[in-house]
């Protein structure tokens, strides 16, 4: 037997056809690409069926026993209903990806076109106190030239409930602290003092002092809640609540209860307050009920000259004597 039939006779026995045969697959060996007539490379059958398996792997490894146990039983049918399942899933990640996408485009390429990104609206770090709500939804104390404001009294508070707990608003033109006390007569002492403090690094604190004689006693216990302030224009001005009701303190008074009003402002130092800058503070003229909002006014020292009565007498007289002249 020659040496071809030697090569030739495991594919005939196999059944497969002769070496010289044409090539059952597309791809061609490098020998009859190179002008071998397109013949079939030699190869082995152990090699034609690594190839084959090659070939059918991703199909087979796509089937589970349960798609192959099912599909021995319903044939077609239960590959179309498994089909009709996963439309509407495939529906609906197409649609989500499609509206992804679209999402990304407007982002990514309209904004560079011209349509720039939603931004959040400014905030205002420190809401300006409204002094037209003086009388109607708010008490308010003015302290200095007739018709200031908030922004231009020598001192101003405001006062509202809200809810359990009473807002204040205070301002003064001062660097150091603003503060308003509570008291049951019109001197200081045994008094509960909220005071606004500006310190070295430019924040505004609220902190809870007690009275004790002329001088304030800072007590660890602050009711002040939702602080806020600011030192502006030479101003300190902040913003606190405290609730109506507390538990029995000495330090701390209950504010449904109607109490004297002191106002005072001064310097501080390192933080720490110091003497308010007049003698005599203002004082409210009566007793302060939370549930009565009055916008009452104050005139400081500069104007109170003009306006006593031993001032309105003197002025008189000189008009008199001027208008008469002398004998």
């Amino acid at each position: 037997m020659g040496e071809g039939g030697l090569g030739a006779l495991p594919f005939q026995l196999g059944g497969a056809q002769p070496l010289g045969a044409r090539c059952p697959s597309p791809r061609r060996s490098p020998r009859a690409a190179g002008g071998g007539g397109g013949r079939c490379s030699a190869m082995s059958p152990l090699r034609w069926g690594a190839w084959l398996l090659l070939l059918a792997g991703p199909t087979a490894s796509t089937a589970s026993p349960a798609d192959e146990s099912g599909g021995a039983r319903g044939g077609g049918r239960g590959d179309g209903e498994r089909g009709a399942r996963d439309e509407p899933q495939r529906q609906h990640h197409d649609s989500s990806y499609g509206t992804f996408a679209s999402e990304f485009y407007d982002l990514r390429y309209l904004s560079e076109e011209g349509y720039p990104f939603p931004t959040a609206p400014p905030v205002d770090p420190f809401a300006k106190i409204k002094v037209d709500d003086c009388g109607k939804t708010k008490g308010c104390f003015r302290y200095g030239k007739p018709g200031c404001n908030a922004e231009t009294c020598d001192y101003f508070l405001s006062y509202r409930r809200i809810g359990a707990d009473v807002e204040f608003e205070l301002s003064a033109d001062t660097d150091g602290w603003v503060a308003v006390g509570f008291s049951s007569d019109k001197k200081m002492g045994g008094d509960d003092v909220m005071a606004c403090v500006h310190d070295d690094n430019g924040r505004v604190r609220i902190q809870h002092f007690y009275n004790v004689g002329q001088w304030a006693k800072e007590i660890q216990r602050n009711p002040a809640r939702d602080e806020e302030g600011i030192f502006e224009n030479n101003r300190v001005t902040c913003r606190f609540k405290r609730p109506v009701y507390v538990p029995r303190d000495e330090t701390i008074v209950d504010l449904h209860l109607s109490w004297y009003y002191l106002f005072a402002w001064g310097p501080a130092i390192q933080g720490s307050i110091t003497r308010h800058d007049i003698d005599s503070p203002p004082v409210s003229e009566r007793v302060v009920s939370i549930y009565k909002y009055e916008d009452i006014f104050m005139p400081s020292a500069a104007y109170q000259t003009f306006s006593s009565p031993f001032c309105l007498l003197l002025i008189v007289a000189l008009t008199f004597y001027l208008l008469m002249g002398t004998p």
